[in-house]
């Protein structure tokens, strides 16, 4: 019974997936980094262009999309034995254990066969219909959660990394490439997060994280390199709000970096 239950979820992914045209991993091997809010921002932007998307947030224990999408804790209804994803926007559904759980602040205390069984559902059980693109948020670094999806779906269409300028942040993206490598996932490119700032009181350009590692990182590991997103405290605020920065100041420079990144990313996808 156990194996034909295995079988049957599954069966299910695989139907579920097959009902999905791009799958798009972005992770990093570091926290910080801005990875989450890069995902949101892509998935919103992909959205907001009329593309039927998908948003799943596979931080089991420190899950944020929920949150910075404004449906934290809103709970899923069902249909049948399929959950139904949260509607965070025209066009954008949602799935996140920040949506799941109704206590926010109750810490998930799970070893990794929990994990695994919970994103095999996450894939199973939802009912994500027919979409252009699904977007898939992962926690930092290369454990249970990035290699559970990337065995669990080896059809996705590639993978973001994203780094900061930092020494530190850089060496950790290269494991993350030659993670994605070693698993068969196409590395659609290196994206650095939050470089310049514009300082209000001086109107000087700061540099937070260093910059150009990005850059060269992407080049001595011959993938792409997707461009340099300045860092705009109000990026932060919308996070915190629950809303779209991409979409709602596309006139501002991080919001047209986000947008040609993702046109970068979905030129490797057709290559």
């Amino acid at each position: 019974m156990h194996k034909v239950h295995i079988d049957h979820r599954e069966s299910m992914i695989k139907e579920n997936m097959a009902r999905i045209k791009r799958k798009i991993l972005v992770m990093s091997n570091k926290g910080g980094v801005g990875k989450s809010t890069v995902a949101i921002n892509f998935a919103a932007l992909l959205a907001a262009r009329g593309q039927r998307t998908g948003l799943l947030d596979i931080d089991i224990h420190g899950p944020s999309v929920a949150r910075m999408a404004g449906v934290e804790g809103r709970g899923h209804a069902s249909s049948g034995q399929l959950i139904e994803p949260l509607q965070a926007a025209p066009n954008l559904k949602l799935v996140s254990m920040g949506s799941v759980m109704r206590d926010c602040d109750a810490p998930v205390i799970w070893r990794g066969p929990l994990k695994f069984s919970v994103l095999r559902q996450f894939l199973s059980d939802v009912n994500w219909g027919d979409l252009d693109a699904l977007v898939i948020d992962a926690p930092p670094g290369t454990g249970d959660e990035p290699l559970t999806i990337c065995r669990l779906i080896p059809e996705l269409s590639g993978a973001v990394v994203v780094t900061t300028g930092q020494a530190v942040a850089l060496l950790d993206s290269r494991k993350a490439v030659n993670f994605l490598k070693a698993v068969g996932v196409p590395v659609l490119g290196i994206l650095e997060n939050m470089t310049a700032f514009d300082c209000p009181h001086c109107a000087k350009q700061i540099d937070l994280f260093k910059t150009g590692g990005g850059a060269q990182a992407a080049r001595e590991l011959g993938v792409p390199f997707l461009g340099s997103v300045p860092f705009d405290p109000a990026m932060v605020d919308a996070g915190d709000a629950g809303r779209f920065y991409a979409v709602e100041r596309p006139e501002a420079p991080p919001a047209a970096a986000l947008g040609a990144a993702l046109d970068a990313a979905l030129g490797a996808i057709t290559k």
